[in-house]
């Protein structure tokens, strides 16, 4: 990221600052690396970390029972997109057995390869879409039965 000298007391340091999130850098002095925290929180230079959450979809999701929170698991087995994109790689076929966090299909979106994960257990029923295929927020690519 950034490379720094410093003199202190006499004494000349290098100073190779890696990463820095939040309050806490990670940084390399004269060649030992360490883990600094910081009282005040440093904001990084003009080039935001994206992070993207895991996606569930709402309308096929229910609430888990006593937590009011919603299932990563989809009971309705339709794999949406998460954005529009291009698909470039299908990893499964029709009959093909998956489990919940298998990788299943790549999309590319803003020239960025994004995987897709099945997010419930089962068997690849339909796969209505081909690779080179163009899609929409919310189009269905991979459905998912018992």
């Amino acid at each position: 990221m950034r490379k720094y000298k410093f003199t202190i007391h006499g004494n000349e340091y290098d100073v190779h600052i890696k990463h820095v999130e939040d309050n806490v850098i990670d940084l390399e002095v004269n060649g030992s690396s360490y883990e600094v925290e910081v009282d005040k929180a440093i904001q990084p230079a003009k080039t935001p970390k994206i992070v993207r959450s895991r996606v569930t979809h709402a309308k096929d999701s229910k609430p888990e029972e006593g937590t009011g929170l919603k299932s990563p698991v989809a009971p309705a087995g339709k794999i949406k997109s998460p954005l529009p994109g291009t698909v470039i790689n299908i990893l499964v076929k029709e009959g093909d057995t998956v489990k919940v966090g298998q990788k299943i299909m790549v999309l590319e979106a803003m020239k960025m390869e994004n995987n897709i994960d099945s997010d419930k257990d089962g068997k690849i029923t339909s796969i209505p879409v081909r690779p080179g295929q163009s899609v929409m927020e919310g189009d269905t690519l991979i459905e998912i039965g018992e």
